[in-house]
């Protein structure tokens, strides 16, 4: 069986003026999710975030502010697109759609060029492709519209190909749990504080929200043997040297590559595995704000099995 984890993803900022996102309420994202051929599972809320758990990866919605992460076969643009009709293009200070290549990009519904040319009869914005075309690459629209992004407004994305060891192969054995995948995981170490919802599905697949205050992570897992992929994201600093949460995970998964995404914050090469940088880029959505990349591999050389088909 083969599942899609590679995600796509909405952010969109509001402009101060327009009410709270959160007052649409639950009703109003479960169409929105929906569009993009998702429902939503479960929902975890703070004074400041509702977590929304999706059958299709992530909502978080602050009161200025949506994150939307989805997977598989997913049709994410539609849901963005049906947002910003719902509260007016001229209530939209920033978005970003974002979307990694797919492992069977024949299966999609859409490509992102196909995307972007409906997101361009919105909003205005800018497109560009990170990474190698014949690897692991992703594709990034921002609009053009001046939004001054905060300096301290920062998210990393980690994601990681192929993991290994004695977590990935309890993620595909028999009688797995949800409290010992979070055990193994650490994340009460890694996420202090933090309240935290997860998913276990069936056969395969596990995933969590996290919330504290206005920070926020979510991980998914699809531990398929032929392709796995793990996606992080967080607006925590994963690069903290009291607590590097990049460079635990990286040590907890042991994936054959990865792909770091920093927006506004650096990217920082992980001792463990031992890897070497393979690529790695700079460009700036706004004058004091930059999306960092880089895509490692480790230095141990892969033995491969034959898949007969």
């Amino acid at each position: 069986m083969f599942f899609e984890g590679s995600e796509k993803k909405v952010e969109l900022i509001t402009e101060p003026t327009l009410g709270s996102l959160r007052s649409l309420g639950r009703p109003f994202w479960t169409d929105i999710v929906a569009l993009a051929k998702a429902e939503i599972i479960s929902v975890i809320s703070n004074e400041q975030c509702d977590a929304y758990l999706l059958s299709e990866s992530s909502l978080f919605v602050w009161d200025k502010r949506l994150v939307i992460i989805t997977c598989g076969l997913s049709t994410l643009v539609d849901s963005l697109i049906a947002v910003m009709d719902h509260i007016g293009i001229v209530n939209v200070a920033f978005v970003s759609y974002q979307r990694k290549n797919e492992y069977l990009a024949h299966l999609q519904a859409s490509t992102f060029t196909d995307d972007i040319s409906l997101l361009r009869q919105q909003i205005p914005g800018n497109a560009c492709r990170i990474g190698h075309l014949d690897s692991h690459h992703h594709f990034i629209f921002t609009s053009a519209k001046v939004a001054q992004l905060a300096a301290t407004d920062t998210t990393s994305e980690l994601l990681m190909y192929h993991i290994s060891g004695q977590l990935a192969q309890y993620l595909i054995s028999d009688n797995q749990s949800e409290e010992k995948i979070c055990q193994l995981l650490q994340l009460d170490t890694l996420f202090v504080g933090f309240d935290y919802d997860c998913h276990l599905f069936s056969p395969l697949g596990f995933s969590v929200n996290g919330i504290k205050g206005d920070r926020y992570f979510t991980i998914h897992i699809t531990p398929q043997e032929q392709s796995s992929y793990v996606s992080v994201e967080t607006n925590v600093d994963v690069n903290s040297a009291v607590n590097p949460i990049a460079a635990q995970l990286l040590a907890l998964l042991k994936p054959i590559s990865w792909d770091a995404i920093g927006f506004n914050t650096p990217i920082i090469a992980s001792a463990k595995p031992k890897n070497i940088c393979l690529a790695h880029c700079a460009y700036p959505i706004e004058q004091d704000y930059q999306v960092h990349f880089g895509h490692f591999q480790q230095l141990g050389s892969e033995v491969l099995s034959p898949e007969f088909m």
